[in-house]
């Protein structure tokens, strides 16, 4: 195989690809908006003592965490419009699949946190009179996000890989990009590599919060 590298034509256009790498970045971004704070609430739902919210709750958790990404988008994209007369930019529906996916694993995240939580510290709150919004507020969320933050961050990372299958459905995104600059330059080696390390670059740095809270946690724990 007699193949030569050249990334000049790649880095000639590498303006393109970080026009892409700022729509990955604001649906990252409000993706993760998203499941931060609609996580919490379904987490809430799922422990739920009234049974058909519990189990609408667990129906919404367990599609979107079984099956693919891909489907979902898809799905957001293609069957809204004609199931609900609902139309969409295709980066708001993208935004829309990516945004209750992730919702949908940090309320995983959310409810092992919040199960965690000492009983006592419940107790506590019970016998100082807080009323149910006041120890959630103050009481459930602040222990729950400490507890689960290294998930969180983990999901973000993988919010964030997972955007590039937006691409799919022609949102302008890094990969959208990526897959037109290397069909315009006949370079896909070198494409596809500079996009891969655009992705290393910002998902590394972030995964080591992980291990930092992971030791946080584990320190105030054992204190």
């Amino acid at each position: 195989m007699d193949y030569h590298l050249n990334f000049f034509f790649v880095l000639r256009d590498f303006d393109k690809l970080l026009d892409g790498l700022v729509v990955t970045l604001k649906l990252t971004v409000l993706a993760n908006a998203m499941g931060l704070s609609l996580g919490f609430g379904v987490a809430l739902l799922l422990g739920s003592p009234v049974r058909v919210v519990r189990w609408t709750a667990t129906a919404f958790v367990e599609f979107f965490r079984c099956t693919p990404a891909l489907i979902q988008i898809v799905w957001f994209f293609y069957c809204v419009p004609i199931l609900f007369d609902v139309f969409l930019d295709a980066e708001t529906m993208g935004l829309l699949a990516l945004g209750l996916n992730l919702t949908a694993f940090n309320a995983e995240a959310y409810r092992a946190a919040i199960q965690a939580i000492p009983r006592a510290h419940l107790d506590a709150s019970i016998a100082l009179g807080l009323g149910w919004r006041a120890r959630i507020l103050h009481v459930v969320f602040p222990q729950a996000l400490r507890m689960a933050v290294p998930v969180l961050i983990t999901n973000a990372i993988g919010c964030f890989q997972q955007s590039a299958l937006v691409a799919l459905v022609a949102v302008s995104d890094l990969m959208y990009q990526a897959k037109t600059l290397s069909t315009q330059t006949y370079r896909p080696i070198e494409t596809f590599t500079v996009v891969a390390l655009i992705y290393l670059a910002i998902s590394f740095p972030i995964s080591q919060l992980v291990t930092y809270f992971e030791r946080r946690n584990i320190r105030q724990m054992g204190g």
